[in-house]
């Protein structure tokens, strides 16, 4: 049985507007849960709640209802996020310290330092890809180099769980691509993996699970085979069939002296399913 590293019951927030006497609610009752060791993909477009829903985890925003936990403790208690690590989505570092240094200052603001600490950086550098880079300041890093920058920080004491909100947002595809195997290896080094993402074919390579908001609430959520099944599209390969068949397919396959090879539900892409769930 799995542990469940992160869930969220009944959670509600609502923003107030000043001086407008009106609210926003930004998070509507939802309810979502991960488990220990898998990647779970939260989507939805701008303005869903992903965002809020990822802030209240992280214990910087309150919720108006309901509850908010990590390892089973309260995500507004700081200890909660002793074994959490994450990656904003524009990620900021002093533009005059080298990698090094700056994962040593990160490092040193979660309690660690001495051999262990050097012998970490070494590790999370050659982890992220940045080992020549070390010694560079990151004042000169491109967006895809600061986004695995901002992987190797958030991985600085080790943590369990990792929240990542847009991890390849401004990166160009050769970078999308690494850090989309760096979160493929992190799974395999058995963490757990949260992150947001519009890039929907990257988030059908890496997930495990995905769950699609829209204004606040939870449309749809499962396995990619489990939101795949609910398409009512089906799919035949037919053998020596002339082109009148197209339309009469099925009625007359045998007559015409077709043979049926296949005929399966159609698995549509996470795009499409993205899509009909969010329109």
């Amino acid at each position: 049985m799995h542990t469940t590293v992160a869930r969220v019951k009944n959670l509600t927030k609502i923003y107030p507007i000043p001086m407008r006497r009106q609210k926003v609610v930004a998070v509507s009752d939802l309810n979502l849960a991960i488990a220990e060791g898998e990647v779970y993909g939260l989507l939805g477009p701008n303005g869903s709640g992903k965002s809020t829903t990822l802030k209240i985890l992280l214990g910087l925003v309150s919720p108006t209802r309901g509850t908010a936990e990590i390892f089973g403790t309260p995500s507004t208690d700081y200890r909660s996020h002793a074994q959490v690590g994450f990656l904003p989505e524009n990620p900021y570092f002093y533009k005059f310290l080298t990698a090094a240094e700056t994962l040593k200052f990160f490092g040193k603001l979660c309690g660690m330092g001495g051999r262990k600490l050097d012998d970490r950086i070494g590790e999370l550098l050659a982890l992220v890809g940045l080992e020549d880079a070390r010694h560079r300041r990151v004042g000169g890093y491109s967006k895809g180099m600061l986004q695995r920058m901002g992987l190797a920080q958030a991985l600085v004491q080790d943590p369990k769980l990792l929240i990542l909100d847009e991890p390849t947002a401004g990166v160009d595809p050769v970078g999308s691509h690494e850090i989309r195997d760096l979160i493929l290896q992190l799974k395999g080094m058995g963490k757990t993996v949260l992150l947001t993402s519009h890039l929907l074919e990257q988030v059908q390579e890496v997930c495990d699970r995905v769950g699609i908001m829209g204004r606040g609430r939870m449309l749809r959520e499962g396995t990619l085979d489990e939101l795949a099944a609910d398409s009512n599209r089906s799919q035949f390969t037919i053998e020596n069939a002339p082109a009148e068949l197209e339309e009469k397919i099925r009625r007359l396959a045998e007559e015409a002296g077709a043979s049926l090879v296949e005929a399966h539900k159609e698995r549509p892409s996470l795009e499409k399913i993205f899509l009909d769930a969010t329109k």
